[in-house]
């Protein structure tokens, strides 16, 4: 009887689901859908483990609508693929939702939401390289 390799298998396998994303893929630059704002993730300032969400560069830098610099996301915690127990903030209506932080590929997925995950609603950025020229945000 000859024995049966897995290894084929498991390549297989591995190819259909993808390797799972970890803490430190989110972070780094995320440029938003409609490429008015971007936005980097890191460690926060006053907790090393946990990840928050700052502006750094915004089309209207200068004007009256101008969001540089705001805070808009802190999340606690990384667990089954996704940072968790946090918020997240949507200057468009000035609101703080519960929040999940997500990275799909090239692509980090913001899920706000009130009361349960299911309920929400997600916003796609894409990774950048850097900050897009003129207007930016003053450091």
């Amino acid at each position: 009887m000859k024995p049966v390799s897995c290894i084929p298998l498991l390549a297989a396998l591995l190819a259909a689901t993808g390797w799972a994303a970890g803490p430190d893929d989110a972070k780094g630059l995320w440029l938003t859908a409609e490429k008015d704002a971007v936005i980097e993730f890191r460690p926060c300032a006053d907790r090393a483990t946990a990840l928050c969400g700052r502006i750094v560069w915004d089309k209207d830098a200068g004007t009256p609508r101008d969001t540089c610099g705001m805070a808009i996301a802190q999340l606690e915690r990384f667990d089954n693929d996704a940072w968790r127990d946090g918020w997240v903030y949507d200057p468009r209506n000035q609101k703080k939702y519960k929040g999940v932080v997500r990275v799909k590929s090239d692509e980090l997925h913001i899920r706000a939401f009130v009361g349960v995950e299911v309920l929400g609603q997600t916003e796609l950025l894409r990774r950048t390289a850097a900050l897009p020229a003129a207007p930016s945000c003053k450091s």
